[in-house]
C-alpha cells in the first residue's frame, strides 16, 4: 500500500513537472524563440537568463555589462610575476548556474566545444580557466537574444500607420514643430513649391 501511494506521488509530480516544462517552453518561444536554438540552453537556463535581463534592462546595454551581470567576466590578479585571470564570484548567481549548465551540456555534446576543450588543454590551460572562458562566451552568444528590443516611440494618441508620418502628406498642426511653421512662413527658397518634408 505504501509503496503503491510513493509511485502514484511520483507519477502525480512527474506529470506536474512536464506541465511546468511545457509552460515554460512556451513562454520563452513567445518572448526569445531564437534562445531556444542555441545549443545546450533549455527552458530552465533560458527563463533564468530573461529573468535576470529583464530586472535590470537599464545597466545591460552591451554584451560585457551582461557578462559582469551574471558573473563571468574576467578578473585580472597576479601572485609574484604571474599575472592571469580568475572566475568573478559576484553577479547574479542564478544566471551563472544557468551558464554553467549550458557549458557543461556543451561539453558533452557539441564537437566544437570538445575540439576547443581538447586545444585548450594542450595549450597548458586549467580546467577552471577553460570553463572560464567557456562560460564568457556563452554569455556573449545568449545576450542578444534575450536583450529587449527597443521599441519605436509613438506619438500619444496617434497609431503607427497614421498617415500624417508618411512624407508625402502634411502633418496636422499639432504635430509639426514650431521651427517647421516658421520654415514654412517664411523660409521657403524662391522657385521652390512652399512643401516640405
Amino acid at each position: 500500500m505504501t509503496l503503491r501511494t510513493l509511485a502514484e506521488r511520483i507519477k502525480q509530480l512527474t506529470a506536474q513537472i512536464n506541465e511546468l516544462n511545457q509552460r515554460l517552453t512556451r513562454l520563452v518561444e513567445h518572448r526569445a524563440p531564437q534562445l531556444l536554438v542555441l545549443v545546450g540552453v533549455g527552458p530552465d537556463s533560458a527563463v533564468t537568463l530573461l529573468i535576470t535581463m529583464g530586472d535590470n534592462p537599464k545597466r545591460l546595454n552591451t554584451q560585457a555589462s551582461f557578462a559582469a551581470l551574471c558573473g563571468v567576466s574576467p578578473i585580472e590578479y597576479s601572485s609574484g610575476r604571474r599575472s592571469t585571470r580568475r572566475l568573478n564570484y559576484s553577479g547574479d548567481r542564478q544566471a551563472n548556474a544557468a551558464l554553467h549548465r549550458i557549458v557543461f551540456t556543451r561539453l558533452r555534446h557539441d564537437p566544437r566545444t570538445q575540439a576547443y576543450y581538447e586545444r585548450c588543454t594542450q595549450e597548458g590551460k586549467t580546467r577552471r580557466e577553460i570553463i572560464r572562458c567557456l562560460k564568457r562566451y556563452a554569455a556573449r552568444e545568449v545576450f542578444n537574444p534575450v536583450r529587449p528590443v527597443p521599441r519605436p516611440p509613438r506619438y500619444r494618441g496617434v497609431p503607427s500607420t497614421c498617415p500624417a508620418r508618411r512624407h508625402d502628406q502634411a502633418a496636422p498642426t499639432w504635430l509639426v514643430s514650431r521651427s517647421s511653421i516658421a520654415r514654412n512662413q517664411g523660409s521657403a527658397s524662391p522657385g521652390s513649391s512652399g512643401r516640405w518634408p
